[in-house]
């Protein structure tokens, strides 16, 4: 069975990561599941900058296939805050029900069609053999006026993709991830990667 270890510690993330990919084949460990422990500094300038810098410190260890994303969200009125810092916001440990709650009452007076704004997923593989490759996608969207939802994390209960008139978080996951930021950025990798294996 191929093994693919993906840079992260999230909980959320992994399970959504692993219901993306499922393939019966293929064996998606999170770095615990790995037996991989690393400090990574995220000191890049851009997600994909952050995603790379994942992938290549665990790859360093390991010498395997790895996957690192890096995600978050962009608010078009707030300056594409809180973008690269979005698992940092207001500190690492402060819960998401305060950050979105924060960002809601940031946006007080704002109308609804200037409420825009998108996340944004970049996912970086590092091959066994050291070859890198990265995909950016995003999930378009606004930001609603109250959370909404428990499905999903982080900021999934204020926002709203365009086209339905509910939140991420009131999507059931199957339907999340066939048009979420990282349901796109891991389907293209895992067909890049589909085809660099059949050669």
């Amino acid at each position: 069975m191929k093994r693919v270890i993906v840079a992260t510690g999230n909980k959320g993330k992994i399970v959504e990561i692993k219901s993306i990919v499922n393939d019966p084949e293929v064996e998606v460990l999170s770095m615990k599941e790995a037996g991989i422990e690393a400090d990574i500094v995220e000191d890049g300038k851009s997600f994909e900058d952050n995603a790379i810098i994942k992938a290549r410190a665990v790859w360093e260890i390991c010498h395997e296939l790895v996957l690192a994303d890096d995600s978050g969200l962009e608010v078009d009125a707030l300056n594409k805050e809180p973008g690269i810092y979005s698992a940092r916001y207001m500190g690492e440990e402060t819960p998401y029900s305060i950050k979105n709650a924060d960002i809601i009452k940031r946006l007080e007076g704002v109308p609804d069609e200037k409420r825009t704004g998108r996340f944004v997923c970049a996912v970086a593989a590092v091959l066994p053999d050291g070859e890198e490759i990265i995909v950016t996608k995003t999930m378009e969207g606004r930001i609603g006026y109250e959370e909404r939802g428990t499905n999903g994390f982080g900021y999934d209960p204020i926002f709203l993709p365009d086209g339905y008139n509910c939140s991420s978080g009131e999507l059931p996951m199957e339907e999340k991830n066939l048009i979420s930021h990282r349901g796109k950025a891991f389907r293209r990798m895992w067909e890049i990667l589909a085809k660099l294996d059949a050669k």
